[in-house]
Parts: structure tokens; C-alpha cells; sequence
């Protein structure tokens, strides 16, 4: 299908989903569907359940925020939990204005982004279908109409609490063009658009000298007084300020801390009573979620200000820190590139990881807890398996820093550096040690970083080079062991059958000879040592490994060389070890003979088929890991 006809199709599809008729009409849908009749706050609330959400470990997901926020499940659970559930309930945290407080490039403002595209899209569905009075420019609610004194009978017959009072303009709407018949009243399906200002506003405070509070809550047009007679008359006033038209839904407050008082008082009555006051009429009425969002040296700054007390009670302040998990971090950075123009640059696995634990690093406090250092911490709050811990050491380490992360290095830094990487190398690939090159370089040109922070940065640059060298060494390992996969199972089942006399207590027999013999400690070692399995836990893990051969083959399933994960691993460190001189030649020799450049040919085919590397970058990791060999 070409584009004029999907234009077609979404203008036909846009065209059956609009509606109109009367209040009488209205009721009979509200009768049906009383969620056409929600608040705000339910709005948007429905709106983010809507969605689907993952329970796990006691912790809920919302699929709503998974596609654009990595690694702040916590915090998003918390905005939900604490401030947009119970609103949508109607207790008193509606009342109050969502502030959300973080370090920059946090993810604050993609919250908010979310919210609005989300409400203008869940307005488009039978569910979040929203009605207001036609012709209304602040998108009055309907139920408006109905008079103070019948609301307690409506309450009882339609199960609906209605909130506020008929806007100036349709009071007089109501008296002067239906003679106060409220059922004639015409409703229409209103769609939330930010562009088109219906439902979705958003405030930027500019200069306080030349900023008008109209932009707020709307002017007198003056070239209509003439006609009117009066500037009370409602029809002489425009409604379009920011607070009129985000009725019904949402409005963003940039910088509100930033803004001259003036501009906050009128959010005072607004969060607290539901209204607002604007040119010469009663307070008008107004739902809508107001959310702000700010750093935490600015809010230190407003709470300390004694003028701002009032405003403060009526502030719900949601922090926002960083992410600190590696691999959520790498999420961020591949969003990050695959939304520029340079997501056809080939990356070499790993160099946004490196990138990723030089960050979390940053960000992460020094723990008191014995025996974890940094790097430890980094590992169990990426879910990696510590030797000696578990995830209620994990819990522990969370609750010593409950605000954790609202410092350290923000992505979109990272983000610079890798760009300026792409820019400036000519071939394009670019690889782990490139990229922390270019982390290094930057940290001088950082305004923002002082000289202490700067060599501590320096020594994270530096832990993280020693992480990708680990890395690096495995990968190229693991790439020269599947050209030995024959040899890999024949060492495993050797072990495999010491560890069973070991275990029962038997000998061996020599396949040769047939002498019987003890089984091969020195072996067994050999292959533990390389997971770092103590003398006094060799038992244990031997142990284990029975345990897990004799649950393959109850389930009539063999125990192959991938059934045991550390296992896999330690034969393939021990075989690498043992093959280390052969890759030391392979990959450092200048002039390679025939079988050595066969050798070769095979482990960078393995890197670029199983492991992503192209040709370019997987001839650069051989040549580091042979450095790193011949040291």
C-alpha cells in the first residue's frame, strides 16, 4: 500500500470514530460506558494499565514505559503505585502537582513525552473515548450540565460523582442558545492533540518581565468588547490559555521552578480546589493533571525559599535517577544510535557495554557492606551471579542508598563521545577500545566535572578497559575452542567419568591396560581452578555435577557439553589455556604459514557468524587479544 492510501485509510478511519449529538444522547453512552465519564487522573492511569504489566520478584512492570525507558523499573513503578493509582481513585494525591526530580538526560521529560502521545493515542480508543460539550473551547465536560442539587440522584442512578461547575461561557451558552434545555445541549468525541491544543498543554516560562500570565489562563479580545458591552462577558474572553485548553487531560509545566510566582499561584487553587481564576468571572473549573519536572540542585533551591511553602504542600516529588544496570544502560545507547543517522556504522559487540559500565560505575555509591567493591555491585545489580551472594544481598545493597543514581555521568554524553568516534574514524566500524578512547578525551572538555571527579573517572575508563579485556579474551577463546569441539567433549567426558569414581568412591580402568587406577585429581583441579572452585567447595561442585547428570537422564535426556553452564565454561578456559601458545603464534605472527592462517580464517568466520563482528573489527580483536597474550 502507498502512502496516499494509508493517508486515505487513517483520514476514513479518523472520520468513523467522530461523533455528535445531544446531552440526552450522551447520557445513554455514559449509561453503557460510565469510563467515558472518568477523571484525569483515571484517564491516564487506565491509560498506562491498559497496556499490560509483568509481575516479577514482587515488582511490576509497565509494558507502557518498556520500549522507551531501560532500567528504571523501580522508579516507574513507584510513579504508578504512589501517585497515579491512588489519584485515579480520587484521594487527596490528585490534589497535588507530579514533580519529576532527576540528573539530566534521566529520562524525565520521555516520561512525559510518553504520557501525552500515549493519552493522544488512547483517546482514539473505545476505552479511552472522551466527550465534551461542542463548540467548548476549554472541551467542557458534559455532566457539567447537570445542576447542583440533582447531582446526589444522578450519583445514585448512574454510579458517576460529578466535580465542578459549568464553565462562564456555557452557562450563558446553555441560557441564551438552548433556553437552559440541558438534553439539547450538543456533546461531540473529542480526540487530545497537542498540536492541535485539545486536551494536552504545555507551559515554558520565558522572560518574567515580558511573560504574560494569559498564556496561562487565557485573555480579553479586546475587538470584541464593542459587540459585548462589557468585559465580563464571557464571550469576550479567549479560553486558550494553557490551563484551559489541557482540560480534560494533561499539562506539562517546564521549568516551573524556574518560573516568576505569580505564574504558581494560580496552580495553588487549581491542584487543591479543581479551579482557577481568569478575567472577570467565578472561578473556573479545570481537570488536569499537572506534571513539572526539574533537577535536584533546583528543587534544593525552591524548598530552601520560605515564600514557596505554600506551593510545596502541594508538590508530590517523584524521583527519577539514572539506570544502573549495564545491560539496561546498553539499551539506552542502542536507542540512542538506531534513532540517528548513523545506525549503518558497525559497532563491534561490546563497545557499548564498556561504554555502559564506565557509566553505571559513576553512578554508583561505594558500598559499606563487606566484601563488595564497586565492580561487585555493578555485576549483582546487572542480575550477574556473584560468588557468595544473593539477591537479598541485592535488596541490601538498594536499601543502604534508597535515592541511588541521581549522580555520575548522563547518556547523552556517551552518546556525544560515540558519535564523535562514528565522525572521525574513516573506516566504518568502531570497537570497545575506540570508544573508551574517546570517553577519555572528553572528560577534559566536560565543563561540569570537577578535577577529583575527573581522576575517579579516570579510574573507572580504566576498570572498564580491564572488563572488556576479560571480555575480549573469552570472546576470541570461545571462537578458537569450537574449532576443538571435539576435543572440548572428549576433555569434559573424562572429567566427567574422574568425577564420578571421585564421588562413588571407585577406580578407573585404564581403556589400554585395563589397570585399575585412582581418578586424575590433578585434572579435576586443573578444569575447577580455571571457575575458581576452592579446595574445600571441589566436593560440592563435583557433587552437583552428579546431581544434574542423574536429573538428564530420569527426564531420558543425555547431559551434553552446554547442559552446565560453569562447567562449559571452565573446560573451555582449560582448553584455552592450553591452546594459549598456539593463539599467541596465530595471532601475532607477521608472515602466518598455512595451517596458522586456516587457523585464523576459521576463528574470524566464527566472530562474524555467531558473534557480530564484521570482518574489520573481528581482525582487531584478534590482533588486541595477542597483545594482551604476548604481555
Amino acid at each position: 500500500m502507498d502512502i496516499l492510501s494509508k493517508v486515505l485509510q487513517h483520514r476514513e478511519e479518523e472520520r468513523k470514530l467522530n461523533w455528535e449529538g445531544t446531552f440526552a444522547d450522551y447520557l445513554d453512552i455514559v449509561k453503557e460506558r460510565p469510563e467515558v465519564a472518568q477523571t484525569a487522573h483515571s484517564r491516564v492511569y487506565n491509560m498506562i494499565k491498559s497496556s499490560g504489566l509483568t509481575e516479577r520478584d514482587g515488582k511490576r512492570m509497565y509494558h507502557f514505559f518498556g520500549n522507551e525507558i531501560f532500567g528504571l523499573e523501580d522508579a516507574i513503578e513507584r510513579l504508578v503505585e504512589e501517585y497515579f493509582h491512588p489519584a485515579a481513585k480520587r484521594l487527596d494525591v490528585r490534589k497535588r502537582i507530579l514533580l519529576l526530580m532527576g540528573p539530566v538526560s534521566g529520562g524525565k521529560s520521555t516520561i512525559v513525552t510518553m504520557l501525552k502521545r500515549g493519552l493522544e493515542r488512547y483517546s482514539r480508543t473505545d476505552e479511552g473515548a472522551v466527550y465534551a460539550i461542542k463548540g467548548c473551547p476549554m472541551h467542557e465536560d458534559p455532566l457539567h450540565l447537570i445542576p447542583q442539587h440533582l447531582r446526589k440522584d444522578f450519583s445514585k442512578e448512574y454510579g458517576i460523582r460529578i466535580e465542578g461547575s459549568l464553565s462562564p461561557l456555557n452557562t450563558m451558552r446553555l441560557e441564551k442558545e438552548f433556553g437552559g434545555r440541558i438534553e439539547d445541549v450538543q456533546v461531540e468525541r473529542i480526540f487530545f492533540s497537542e498540536d492541535k491544543r485539545v486536551g494536552i498543554g504545555t507551559f515554558s516560562p520565558s522572560d518574567p518581565k515580558s511573560q504574560d500570565i494569559a498564556d496561562l489562563t487565557g485573555s480579553i479580545d479586546f475587538s470584541t468588547i464593542a459587540e459585548y458591552g462589557s468585559e465580563s462577558d464571557p464571550r469576550a474572553y479567549r479560553f486558550d490559555g494553557e490551563l484551559n485548553k489541557a482540560n480534560r487531560g494533561m499539562m506539562e509545566f517546564q521549568e516551573m521552578l524556574k518560573c516568576d510566582e505569580k505564574f504558581l499561584w494560580h496552580l495553588l487553587s487549581l491542584t487543591q480546589e479543581g479551579n482557577f481564576k481568569a478575567g472577570r468571572f467565578a472561578l473556573i473549573s479545570a481537570d488536569e493533571l499537572i506534571v513539572a519536572h526539574t533537577n535536584e540542585a533546583e528543587y534544593r533551591s525552591f524548598i530552601a525559599n520560605q515564600k514557596n511553602e505554600a506551593l510545596h504542600s502541594r508538590i508530590i516529588v517523584m524521583p527519577i535517577p539514572y539506570n544502573l544496570q549495564v545491560s539496561q544502560e546498553e539499551r539506552i545507547y542502542e536507542k540512542m544510535i538506531s534513532d540517528s543517522d548513523m545506525a549503518h556504522v558497525h559497532i563491534a559487540p561490546h563497545a557499548l557495554r564498556v561504554a555502559a559500565i564506565f557509566s553505571i560505575l559513576t553512578r554508583l555509591e561505594d558500598s559499606k557492606k563487606q566484601g563488595v567493591d564497586i565492580v561487585k555491585k555493578m555485576r549483582l545489580y546487572d542480575g550477574e551471579n556473584v560468588e557468595g551472594f544473593n539477591q537479598l544481598d541485592v535488596e541490601e545493597l538498594r536499601k543502604e542508598f534508597p535515592v541511588e543514581g541521581m549522580k555520575g555521568i548522563d547518556p547523552r554524553y556517551v552518546i556525544n563521545r560515540i558519535s564523535s568516534t562514528i565522525i572521525r574514524k574513516e573506516v566504518p566500524s568502531i570497537n570497545a577500545l575506540d570508544v573508551l578512547r574517546s570517553l577519555k578525551e572528553g572528560l577534559d572538555q566536560h565543563a561540569s566535572i570537577s578535577d577529583d571527579d575527573k581522576e575517579t573517572y579516570m579510574n573507572y575508563i580504566s576498570i572498564a578497559r580491564r572488563e572488556y579485556d576479560e571480555i575480549a579474551k573469552k570472546e576470541v577463546q570461545k571462537a578458537f575452542v569450537y574449532s576443538y569441539e571435539e576435543s572440548a567433549k572428549t576433555l569434559m567426558d573424562n572429567y566427567l567419568d574422574n568425577v564420578e569414581a571421585f564421588c562413588n568412591k571407585n577406580k578407573l580402568r585404564d581403556p589400554l591396560t585395563g589397570e585399575e587406577m585412582n581418578p586424575d585429581e590433578k585434572l579435576m583441579r586443573s578444569i575447577e581452578e580455571q571457575i575458581g572452585i576452592s579446595e574445600n567447595a571441589k566436593r560440592a561442585f563435583r557433587e552437583e555435577i552428579l546431581i544434574r547428570i542423574s536429573a538428564y537422564a530420569r527426564k531420558g535426556k543425555r547431559f551434553e557439553y552446554s547442559s552446565h553452564e560453569r562447567l562449559r565454561e571452565a573446560i573451555q578456559k582449560k582448553l584455552f589455556a592450553d591452546l594459549k601458545d598456539v593463539v599467541k603464534i596465530t595471532t601475532s605472527s607477521k608472515t602466518p604459514d598455512e595451517s596458522q592462517l586456516k587457523k585464523v580464517n576459521e576463528v574470524i568466520a566464527r566472530l562474524i557468524d555467531e558473534y557480530g563482528y564484521n570482518s574489520v573489527s573481528a581482525n582487531e580483536l584478534l590482533r588486541y587479544v595477542g597483545s594482551l597474550l604476548n604481555r
